[in-house]
């Protein structure tokens, strides 16, 4: 019971975090720096809602890219890493569904895209998926940081949407990104490739980096 709310939880949080975040981005089109700053609260302030609700739960991933992270350095076990990613998944179909019927359109759904070009789109969500995740192992690590962590980490997600929102829409998280590019389909489930591997690779470059910055070596 205790496992099935824990992705229970990566569920709603991920469904909320499309429906609200996504539908901000659609409902403002992202026009002008005002629409893009609103997007990026919008992402932002889910995650801390978030956080402060499901956090004491399951930790409150919602991203497949901190879950690899926090996998890698011994944080979760295997068995869990999948279900939390069904799990998140599943809540991004759902958060898109609903999101499409709250439109009457499914046409756009807040897919990413690839707009500066393939490698630099690959290379755009990388850095800024590692930077992200850093910032999620950094404000975890430490129980004192527990009544901040969630601000800080909206806080850094929002960060990296105001420089992402203008080149790839800024995915950081393969879930999200599926959800719209699913029912979305045609050229924006087309590119969904990039927006899973590039932010998987992302989250798996900072667990490492976080991992040799902690590292305790001996002394020769």
């Amino acid at each position: 019971m205790k496992d099935l709310k824990k992705y229970l939880a990566e569920f709603i949080g991920t469904f909320v975090l499309v429906l609200v975040a996504c539908g901000v981005a659609v409902v403002s089109k992202c026009e002008g720096n005002a629409g893009v700053l609103l997007t990026a609260l919008a992402f932002g302030g889910v995650i801390v809602a978030m956080a402060y609700s499901i956090g004491n739960i399951s930790g409150c991933h919602i991203n497949p890219a901190v879950s690899v992270a926090v996998l890698i350095n011994g944080g979760m076990k295997f068995k869990d890493f999948i279900f939390y990613v069904i799990a998140q998944f599943a809540g991004a179909i759902a958060g898109a569904a609903v999101l499409g019927v709250f439109l009457g359109d499914f046409s756009n759904l807040g897919a990413n895209n690839i707009n500066p070009g393939l490698w630099q789109s690959l290379l755009i969500e990388v850095v800024l998926t590692c930077i992200f995740v850093l910032a999620v192992l950094g404000a975890t690590s430490k129980i004192e940081n527990s009544k901040v962590a969630g601000l800080v980490i909206g806080g850094s997600l929002a960060l990296v949407h105001m420089l992402g929102i203008f080149l790839t829409g800024t995915s950081v998280n393969p879930a999200r990104s599926f959800g719209p590019a699913l029912l979305q389909g045609g050229e924006a489930l087309a590119n969904y490739w990039v927006f899973l591997v590039a932010p998987m690779v992302g989250g798996i470059l900072a667990a490492l980096i976080w991992k040799l910055l902690n590292c305790k070596c001996e002394k020769a």
